[in-house]
């Protein structure tokens, strides 16, 4: 059914932030949400950072009825290929009518600024729907929803690299340091939803192997 409110793309790491902020927007219900906008390391066929295998991507997108548009990028990806790409994507979603992208960034200013730079007379605007939410607060509210997800990606030098392969759940947070925000928003570590808000069914998934690659240490989430 075709809806009159303005459409929009969530921006879409595979993890927890995007996915509550994909839950927050539809609730308010002011924006209709179309479609996933993901970047893909084209050479690994995995979700840049959070290293999520492209088919749980898919998985992820199928589950939410939605579609997702993949921008590739070569690794390693200088910043003006990425923006070129992006460029790209962005003229693809204002041709199909969309309006907005969605974003689950909380709190930290600069990426704020990136972002609406980027998207600055491209005919695209940008919402923030979680911006300054208290991360203490939030986390909780996370798990409140129903949201599952595993921790699939951590920075070492900010948390103890044994949570990879975790639940992001209560004990974890009742466990993480305190200088750990404990949505992970200053790169301590990253997510992959396997159910929560708007999943019609929640994925079957295993952790397999566990590796330190790059200065992170990434738990590998594989489908079954």
């Amino acid at each position: 059914m075709s809806s009159d409110r303005p459409k929009a793309w969530m921006s879409w790491s595979s993890g927890k932030d995007s996915a509550f902020a994909l839950h927050a927007i539809r609730s308010a219900g002011e924006i209709d949400v179309v479609g996933l906008l993901t970047t893909v390391n084209a050479t690994a066929n995995r979700i840049a950072m959070h290293a999520v295998r492209r088919a749980l991507l898919e998985a992820q997108a199928d589950a939410l009825g939605l579609p997702v548009h993949v921008v590739e990028l070569p690794w390693p990806c200088p910043n003006e290929v990425y923006e070129h790409q992006m460029t790209a994507a962005v003229r693809s979603a204002v041709t199909a009518g969309v309006e907005h992208v969605v974003f689950g960034d909380l709190f930290l200013p600069d990426v704020r600024a990136y972002r609406e730079q980027q998207l600055a007379g491209t005919g695209l605007s940008p919402a923030f729907p979680l911006w300054q939410r208290r991360t203490d607060v939030l986390c909780r509210e996370i798990l409140d929803s129903g949201m599952r997800a595993i921790v699939t990606c951590v920075d070492p030098s900010q948390t103890p690299p044994e949570i990879a392969g975790r639940w992001f759940d209560a004990d974890l947070l009742d466990q993480l340091p305190a200088s750990v925000d404990p949505c992970g928003e200053n790169g301590e570590f990253h997510t992959f939803v396997v159910d929560g808000p708007g999943f019609s069914y929640p994925l079957a998934v295993t952790v397999g192997a566990i590796v330190e690659r790059e200065g992170f240490v990434f738990a590998d989430v594989v489908p079954t």
